[in-house]
């Protein structure tokens, strides 16, 4: 038996409460990549924003999506549920700092041409305040302060619904011809 299978197990003590599910639906995301792959990267973008194109599956897991696109600059919103706390009963900082990856990801995509890719080489993130599970919605903004043929730079920062910094980051971006 698996850690998970005993944490998941149908005779679990009483003290541990009540068993919760969450139902994960996603789309082939090979179809969206290729398809998004002929598309200059800011219309892939926005191919998605629009429904014209499946989100990537990591969006349906953690219950964020994209908000707003432009060049150079796009924001997420997220509302996490209490699947993505951490043992102390706060959201994961890895919740957080996939966010901000990929809201600083996307915003180097948006200046991307047809064909050309890229890839996180390293991010930095900064928590600023705990998220709470009664937190709420948050929105997550990434914007390129340096493009490049080969590396990029960005940053990018997560807010509550008052507005509120609670995290931010800065990533470099390799950028894949």
């Amino acid at each position: 038996m698996t850690d998970l299978q005993a944490q998941t197990t149908p005779d679990a003590p009483p003290s541990w409460g009540e068993p919760r599910q969450k139902t994960i639906t996603w789309y082939d995301p090979l179809a969206a990549a290729t398809q998004g792959a002929a598309l200059a990267g800011i219309d892939h973008l926005r191919a998605i924003l629009a429904g014209e194109l499946a989100p990537p599956p990591i969006a349906a897991h953690f219950g964020f999506g994209l908000a707003k696109v432009e060049p150079g600059e796009v924001t997420f919103t997220c509302t996490p549920d209490e699947s993505v706390y951490n043992p102390i009963g706060l959201v994961h900082g890895g919740l957080v700092c996939t966010l901000l990856d990929s809201v600083t990801g996307c915003a180097v995509q948006s200046t991307l041409p047809a064909g050309v890719g890229y890839t996180s080489i390293e991010i930095k993130v900064s928590y600023l305040r705990p998220v709470h599970g009664h937190t709420g919605a948050m929105n997550a903004r990434g914007w390129v302060t340096k493009p490049g043929r080969r590396v990029a730079f960005a940053e990018g920062d997560v807010r509550d619904a008052e507005g509120k910094v609670l995290a931010t980051a800065s990533s470099t971006c390799l950028i894949m011809a």
